[in-house]
């Protein structure tokens, strides 16, 4: 699994990943290995490392503007001095073994995003019920 964030700054982001840290288990119980992702330096992607509760999880950084857009991620230029000059909003992909899109959620914002826990429960619907990804018509 996949997950893009905003960044550092995003208050949002760091409840979301560390959430996402406390299900860490969870995932690899399914077999899902799960990465966090921004457009952030390495200086900033260490300091939401050290100063977030996410002990566990793998912290990507240095997203390019260019791979950001192949993934159909949305940007964002700063509205403040806390944010980067430009950066991607968040999304979820959950990606099959055979490399093909199973599910992918994709904001324009940093609100009403997936629930973890209610994540999990659809993996384990989709698992138990053999239930096809949809979306390929």
């Amino acid at each position: 699994m996949t997950v893009f964030y905003r960044g550092y700054h995003c208050p949002v982001c760091k409840k979301q990943l560390e959430t996402v840290t406390d299900h860490l288990p969870d995932f690899k119980e399914r077999g899902i290995d799960v990465i966090a992702i921004s457009m952030d330096s390495k200086e900033r992607a260490e300091k939401s490392s050290k100063e977030w509760n996410v002990e566990g999880l793998t912290i990507g950084y240095d997203l390019p503007v260019e791979t950001a857009k192949e993934w159909g991620l949305y940007l964002s230029k700063a509205i403040s001095d806390k944010e980067p000059d430009l950066f991607s909003e968040p999304a979820i992909f959950l990606i099959k073994p055979d490399k093909t899109l199973f599910f992918a959620s994709i904001q324009t914002m940093p609100f009403a995003r997936p629930k973890i826990a209610d994540l999990i429960k659809s993996i384990d619907f989709v698992e138990d019920k053999h239930y096809p990804a949809r979306g390929e018509a």
